[in-house]
């Protein structure tokens, strides 16, 4: 799986590949590093809760952030941890992410996937 630039302009991703020289593109939009989104998501510190998890432990006791829809720690207050928009670590967490989102649903985590009730 290609890993992607992880370069945001108002909110639009950088559709180039990960570690690419040069302006970064989302269709006919171009920018620079200097013109780009801070990485840090704006869900952090937002409050959050641990989803429920898939038999194989994925993911973790993380909450799926509102604004990035990543998984992300939690701190002892319940609210995200600072963290940058999401990514895909690994073409393993891409595959247990798809598995995750596929079984209780594409939601920030609630209802369904907070109450941990699959789709049906």
């Amino acid at each position: 799986m290609m890993q992607f630039c992880r370069s945001r302009s108002n909110g639009r991703r950088c559709t180039r590949e990960l570690g690419h020289r040069g302006l970064h593109r989302h269709r006919t939009i171009m920018w620079t590093d200097a013109g780009a989104d801070d990485p840090r998501c704006p869900g952090s510190g937002s409050l959050g809760r641990a989803v429920p998890t898939l038999a194989s432990g994925f993911p973790g006791g993380r909450a799926v952030c509102p604004d990035c829809l990543g998984f992300v720690a939690l701190d002892p207050d319940e609210r995200l941890v600072a963290h940058d928009t999401w990514s895909a670590a690994s073409d393993h967490e891409a595959v247990e992410r798809a598995e995750w989102f596929n079984t209780y649903g594409w939601t920030d985590g609630e209802p369904d996937a907070a109450r941990g009730e699959p789709l049906s």
